[in-house]
């Protein structure tokens, strides 16, 4: 399924987006599944409360892991078009830069979380029963996310270079040591959510292992001594575009404890349980949308690199009528099986009456996201930071976190589930409009057949 670098910009767009996307979707399902995996897990071997916890927990590592995410995708962004350019000495530079960014702020962020951890998880909602269960699952999981961050952003580079298989390889092998671990310490050894945690770090072990043996063995970049130095400019373009995607997901994680605050306050401990589910199941439903929208920013980036601008529009054209058709199926299937999927996570008649509906309503707005994950990914890739940060920031930001504060004085804990259709249907009102004015303006051709 790989391609080389100049493929990106010759083939076919529609075979070339299935071909990058199948792998990418495929990979994102199995990083789903580890994280489902220990839902489902601690729901039924551990408990409800179990979940809350989790949910409690993972928004702090990843918001440290996506670190990694952020300087992968950022530096992705700036070595596509390096490589579209035929500029492999930058293209090493970067990745060099990449490396060295990664593991330096998350080093700094995981001893911050060691001295710090009653503080954060308090902060993110770990209230009442559910902090003892949350400490129990933070210590270990903390101490496997350097490796996730490297990984993260090792994924992205690879998926730069034009090899989704190897990338979604990356994050299948992370997925199958979790299920195997999770059987063992939870099941077998009974471990608790201990267990899990513990089951979790190791195979964010597992997968920097694979991403460091694509990068000895079988990456295009040929990194030396030399390319191990700060360089400024590099540094300043990377951190750029990377503060899009940390920003998201600092602004996830703040939404995340207003979430977590406001569901305790409104319906207690079991509708923190209620989102748990809900968040695991968005990332989890989504994935073949998200896959494409991870297969498309290579693609564009490397063509706005190439300035062919044909392609890039093309590109765009073809991702949001394919993510729209998905994330539509996606939501029929919500609709009609909502509750058989909720009980597969947890034996709780509380939680199993209240969550499908809650669901429903979250999913809501699904057939209409790909514009707005389309949109925000195209100025991503095409180093527009600014715009790609503000349409990033559009839904969870500008929206999301100011009607789950205000709705719930009026509606309860329906207000809070209602939010979400509400905020993507604004978003992507937004992203519409400036997407339609960049294709319109910018990328254009003179009646001559030249780019502009």
């Amino acid at each position: 399924m790989a391609v080389s670098s100049e493929e990106l910009g010759t083939k076919d767009i529609k075979k070339l987006l299935i071909k990058q996307a199948i792998p990418s979707s495929v990979g994102i399902l199995f990083m789903s599944v580890n994280i489902l995996v220990d839902t489902i897990f601690v729901g039924q071997w551990v408990g409800s409360l179990a979940i809350a916890a989790v949910s409690v927990v993972l928004p702090i590592t990843f918001l440290i892991s996506s670190l990694g995410m952020a300087i992968g995708v950022g530096g992705g962004s700036v070595l596509s078009r390096a490589l579209g350019s035929g500029d492999k000495e930058k293209a090493d530079q970067v990745f060099a830069n990449q490396i060295m960014m990664t593991f330096g702020l998350a080093s700094i962020f995981v001893i911050l979380g060691l001295f710090f951890s009653n503080e954060m998880l308090l902060v993110f909602g770990a209230n009442g029963n559910i902090l003892a269960p949350a400490k129990e699952f933070f210590f270990p999981v903390l101490l496997g996310v350097p490796f996730l961050a490297l990984c993260m952003m090792g994924n992205n580079v690879i998926r730069a270079e034009g090899k989704p298989s190897f990338a979604m390889i990356s994050m299948i092998i992370p997925a199958i040591v979790n299920v195997i671990l999770d059987v063992v310490f939870i099941k077998f050894m009974d471990l608790g959510i201990f267990g899990a945690a513990l089951a979790t770090s190791i195979s964010y072990t597992c997968c920097f292992l694979f991403v460091l043996w694509f990068f000895i063995y079988r990456t295009e970049l040929k990194l030396q001594w030399h390319h191990f130095k700060f360089h400024k400019k590099i540094v300043r373009e990377i951190t750029s575009l990377s503060f899009v995607t940390f920003s998201r997901q600092g602004v996830v994680s703040i939404l995340a404890i207003i979430l977590n605050h406001t569901l305790y306050t409104y319906g207690g401990e079991h509708s923190v349980t209620v989102y748990g589910i809900i968040s695991r199941m968005l990332m989890f439903a989504l994935f073949p949308v998200l896959g494409i929208t991870q297969a498309f920013l290579p693609i564009a980036g490397f063509n706005y690199g190439a300035k062919n601008y044909h392609r890039v529009k093309e590109t765009i054209s073809v991702s949001i009528k394919y993510s729209a058709l998905l994330a539509t199926l996606i939501f029929v299937v919500i609709l009609f099986f909502a509750k058989p999927i909720v009980a597969v996570f947890t034996t709780d008649e509380l939680v199993i009456n209240e969550t499908p509906n809650a669901l429903r309503w979250v999913f809501a707005a699904s057939p209409i996201i790909a514009i707005q994950l389309i949109g925000a990914a195209y100025f991503q890739a095409a180093g527009k930071a600014k715009k790609a940060l503000l349409l990033t920031l559009t839904k969870q930001g500008f929206f999301l976190i100011p009607l789950v504060l205000i709705l719930p004085k009026f509606f309860g804990i329906f207000g809070v589930w209602v939010a979400f259709p509400i905020a993507d249907v604004l978003s992507t009102i937004i992203t519409a409009i400036y997407l339609k004015k960049e294709m319109n303006e910018n990328l254009i051709e003179n009646t001559d057949g030249k780019l502009l």
